[in-house]
């Protein structure tokens, strides 16, 4: 900014300097993205990627010998995505006879159980549930 005889300069003079577009490595200059286009983009990869299992997860479904086919994958993986867009951010996902606390935010199965092997079917710590 300059201050030429004591005066600062106004807006209008200024504005042209503080709102330029992104210039690209060519010197071309880019429009850039919006908030909503950014988040768009994040959910998207977010929704794409792959349902994870947790270390205890994983030792949940070999303990209690549950082997899970791919349509289940693809339906837990629905489940939590239903989850996710209803802003639950842990989730009983219940699916045939097997129950699954989800943590939505990083896809990942926290634990796994067999509905029938449970005494008490009480679950807890979760905002949410789904069935699918």
């Amino acid at each position: 900014m300059k201050i030429i005889n004591g005066q600062f300069p106004s807006i209008e003079q200024l504005s042209g300097q503080f709102r330029k577009p992104p210039v690209s490595a060519q010197g071309e200059e880019k429009e850039g993205n919006s908030f909503a286009d950014i988040l768009s983009a994040k959910q998207k990869t977010t929704v794409d990627e792959a349902i994870r299992f947790s270390k205890h997860a994983s030792g949940r479904l070999s303990d209690r010998n549950i082997e899970l086919s791919d349509s289940q994958l693809d339906r837990l993986a629905a489940g939590t995505r239903k989850a996710g867009e209803k802003g639950i951010n842990e989730s009983l996902v219940l699916m045939d006879q097997l129950a699954f606390i989800v943590n939505v935010k990083n896809n990942t199965v926290i634990t796994a159980m067999d509905q029938s092997e449970a005494d008490e079917n009480v679950f807890t710590n979760i905002d949410g549930a789904v069935i699918v």
